[in-house]
């Protein structure tokens, strides 16, 4: 299991950007798959991002991609989602993710939604003006 705490939410206005990190502990983060989901009021969970263990293969969401990046500092056990011209539809709780799975650790791709299995308590993101 990979604990994780997220950082770096808030109100933030239209247009602008965001950074959040996700500080991991335990000894398989170098070898996780990480992502970032999200959480509106109302709605169902998205996968937003994903990276694979080494940060060479990526994932994101049609509603992110163009704007949105993430990546990750093995050596500081961090993963980061930088998300630019930030739209009042990106209000969410931001949740972030690990995945240990065979296919993670092995393979070194980035995993599918339903693989994830460690989680962080999230931190709320509102856009508004």
């Amino acid at each position: 299991q990979v604990q994780l705490v997220e950082s770096g939410g808030g109100l933030l206005q239209p247009g602008g950007s965001l950074r959040l990190s996700c500080a991991a502990s335990g000894r398989t983060f170098s070898r996780a798959a990480m992502g970032w989901f999200r959480q509106a009021s109302g709605k169902e969970r998205e996968y937003v991002v994903g990276i694979n263990w080494s940060g060479t293969s990526t994932y994101y969401a049609d509603s992110v991609k163009g704007r949105s990046t993430i990546s990750r500092d093995n050596a500081k056990n961090t993963v980061y989602l930088q998300l630019n011209s930030l739209k009042p539809e990106d209000t969410a709780i931001y949740y972030c993710a690990a995945c240990t799975s065979f296919k993670a650790i092995y393979s070194g791709s980035y995993c599918s939604s339903e693989e994830y299995n460690s989680w962080g308590h999230g931190t709320q993101v509102t856009v508004s003006s």
